[in-house]
């Protein structure tokens, strides 16, 4: 359905966007299916869409799809999806949090394979909602999610750059990053204040096979939690050792004493995950 038919519908309903849920609209046919695109999803795929919305790209995947299933928290847009997903059949929407559901409850509803995740999400819960699914034990084969400009820079950020994070670490645990595509602000109904990226994560099997996963992620928690400081100070609070112990540990696997954390890649962390499990 087009741009002026959805707005019309939205209208109709007595549909006002809710400040507090950040519920920014997509409208433009172009942009949809290029997201669509950019997800990769084939006829042989089921995806898990984290935000109807009004329906439209819900629509979008569906026409690409096996099966689309959409989680979405407002009820006030029943009314709206009756109207703008009449017809699609293989589209089921779901009234409710995912970031609430257990990986039990999402596998009850979308069933055991594997399926791509696709989000249009308020800013606020874009890097929980990618947390959610990127250490969960659900099988994912790719993210595709639309967030700010800067979190795309953080998600696909290099080792030692300004952006480099734990949320950098945590998707590269899980597979590869990139951005497929920047988008103005205007591009919304209604417009945010910044600019948005949609960014793909693709699952690579077995990274962190052979290690101790919760360890490498503790890690890693603990190298970002005060940037300021060196990896060892950072070791020595989060782990409650001495901070010798902490700096046996480091030199160890063959780096400074001072380093911080940010100048760690993965297989760096891995190393010192076998290092201080000793």
């Amino acid at each position: 359905m087009e741009r002026a038919g959805v707005a019309d519908i939205l209208n109709a309903a007595g549909f006002r966007f809710n400040k507090a849920l950040g519920q920014n609209f997509i409208f433009d046919s172009n942009l949809l299916d290029a997201i669509v695109s950019d997800a990769g999803v084939t006829a042989e795929d089921t995806v898990v869409e984290i935000g109807t919305g009004a329906g439209t790209l819900t629509a979008r995947l569906a026409a690409r799809a096996k099966k689309v299933f959409s989680f979405e928290v407002d009820e006030r847009l029943r009314p709206v999806l009756d109207l703008t997903l009449q017809g699609v059949g293989n589209a089921e929407v779901v009234f409710r949090d995912v970031m609430k559901m257990k990986d039990a409850e999402v596998t009850d509803i979308v069933g055991g394979g594997t399926f791509r995740v696709v989000a249009n999400l308020p800013y606020y819960i874009t890097t929980p909602l990618i947390m959610r699914f990127v250490e969960s034990g659900l099988p994912v084969s790719s993210l595709t999610v639309m967030v700010q400009k800067e979190v795309a820079d953080r998600l696909t950020a290099e080792v030692g750059s300004a952006d480099y994070a734990a949320v950098t670490l945590a998707v590269k645990m899980f597979g590869d990053a990139a951005v497929m595509r920047t988008v103005d602000r205007r591009m919304f109904r209604p417009a945010p204040n910044v600019d948005s990226a949609v960014v793909r994560l693709d699952r690579v099997p077995g990274r962190l096979d052979g290690t101790d996963e919760k360890l490498v992620r503790k890690l890693v928690r603990a190298a970002f939690a005060m940037r300021r400081k060196t990896l060892v100070n950072n070791l020595s609070a989060a782990f409650g050792i001495p901070k010798q112990s902490a700096a046996e540990c480091v030199t160890a696997c063959g780096f400074p004493v001072d380093i911080r954390g940010e100048r760690l890649s993965l297989d760096d962390f891995i190393r010192l995950s076998g290092a201080m499990g000793r």
